[in-house]
């Protein structure tokens, strides 16, 4: 299965993209969200938390997010620790769905695509940017931060420049309309190199 990578910053319109790719039928892996779940319910992923990180990692109600999130944040070997367990289960876990799914290509979403060094993970990255104005307001919108997180979150990022130079494809994400038309263009461009890689 050809495996597609998309990626951008906070309020980049990644998860745009990809809503309009699966309205197309195309098979969307959010690594986000599914990552949560597998922290969750994997007994293994559990266990190697609660190894590294302490049983406080864990309350009856599900994992402590802001337990975890106090251990990590502004500390990069704690970061790097948990990433080091559930990146790779998470990958897995990819794989395993990619092979399920049918169509031409199947699209892993993932902020930190290149962050979390998952290049090798895909065939090719798509990289979604939109002005910095622009995103600052859409995530004020839909997180309802204060404008300095975000513009502070946009700043520990990787910059839109590198993602694109490190990207396959970039598609810029500022009106809607334009938006739907690039990505079927972007879609059939994918489903091309998918059937040339196979071919």
């Amino acid at each position: 299965m050809y495996k597609v990578g998309i990626t951008g910053g906070i309020g980049s319109g990644k998860s745009t993209v990809c809503d309009i790719l699966a309205e197309a039928g195309v098979a969307v892996y959010n690594s986000d969200i599914r990552a949560k779940e597998l922290m969750t319910g994997s007994e293994s992923l559990r266990a190697s938390l609660i190894e590294r990180f302490g049983a406080e990692v864990y309350t009856a109600e599900g994992l402590n997010r802001s337990y975890l999130a106090e251990r990590v944040f502004a500390n990069a070997e704690e970061l790097s620790a948990l990433n080091a367990i559930v990146h790779p289960a998470v990958m897995a876990d990819f794989a395993e769905w990619a092979e399920a799914q049918e169509g031409d290509y199947v699209v892993l979403e993932s902020a930190i695509l290149f962050e979390a060094h998952l290049e090798d993970k895909v065939d090719a990255i798509v990289s979604v940017m939109a002005p910095e104005a622009l995103r600052v307001e859409r995530a004020i919108a839909r997180d309802g931060a204060s404008r300095e997180s975000i513009e502070a979150r946009i700043r520990s990022q990787m910059s839109d420049d590198e993602r694109s130079d490190r990207s396959k494809y970039a598609i810029v994400n500022i009106d809607i309309e334009e938006l739907r038309e690039d990505v079927e263009q972007l879609h059939r461009r994918l489903s091309y190199d998918s059937r040339a890689k196979h071919d």
